[in-house]
């Protein structure tokens, strides 16, 4: 398999090429999508491995690139630039094999099944072996491998699938947990309003306790009364 032929693409790239084929089929009313619009999709908090946050020039930046390598197509008509894929014609790959491309550019490496549940509303697969026979056809490219099958993880099933078109992935055979928990668990953020509520029940319960050792004190100090003989 020749993998000298594929482009190397950077993270922000393939985060940039995933939101516009996920867009495509989620929110296909605002498809093409303005600059604005992919850059929220890139920064985007749900179904996303790793979470960013990229500025409208970094996107910018990245899509100049794709369109360079044909990846993206810029459209005109309107007030602002619109922005569209061009994935199967640049890979020479079936719809079935974009959602499956996509759904791991956006999330990283997943299980078969993942990727059957992940990609619905890109591709309804009728079954796990469906989803495992596009995914072997992508990685037996004569052209070059797109995806990978990774070493399965302790304690795990299924061996996971990445993609290639970043370049091999960094593997990690000691690792137990999903990258995605691991992303989401450490990137998770807390608003002003949340932090807010949390500082008024801390305060609240301070004040409870506070109370509460007063009673006990209060108690303690009385006199034990005489127990009534039988």
């Amino acid at each position: 398999m020749n993998e000298s032929s594929l482009p190397v693409l950077s993270l922000l790239e393939t985060r940039v090429l995933g939101v516009l084929a996920e867009k495509q089929h989620t929110v296909p009313d605002t498809y093409p999508l303005t600059l604005n619009a992919l850059v929220a999709g890139c920064n985007q908090k749900s179904s996303r491995n790793p979470i960013m946050n990229v500025s409208q020039i970094e996107v910018q930046e990245a899509i100049d690139n794709l369109k360079y390598m044909s990846f993206v197509i810029e459209t005109s008509g309107g007030r602002a630039a619109r922005f569209a894929h061009n994935i199967e014609r640049v890979l020479k790959i079936p719809v079935q094999s974009v959602a499956l491309v996509t759904m791991l550019m956006l999330r990283g490496p997943q299980t078969a099944g993942e990727l059957r549940i992940n990609s619905e509303r890109l591709h309804k697969f009728a079954d796990i072996s469906s989803v495992e026979a596009f995914l072997d056809e992508l990685a037996e490219r004569a052209q070059g491998s797109l995806v990978i099958k990774l070493p399965r993880q302790s304690g795990s099933r299924e061996n996971r699938w990445a993609h290639l078109l970043a370049g091999k992935p960094e593997i990690n055979e000691h690792e137990h947990a999903p990258v995605m928990q691991t992303y989401e668990h450490t990137e998770c953020a807390v608003s002003e309003q949340d932090f807010a509520a949390l500082k008024s029940n801390v305060v609240r319960l301070e004040a409870e306790m506070v109370a509460l050792r007063k009673i006990v004190e209060e108690l303690s100090s009385q006199p034990a009364s005489p127990r009534n003989g039988n």
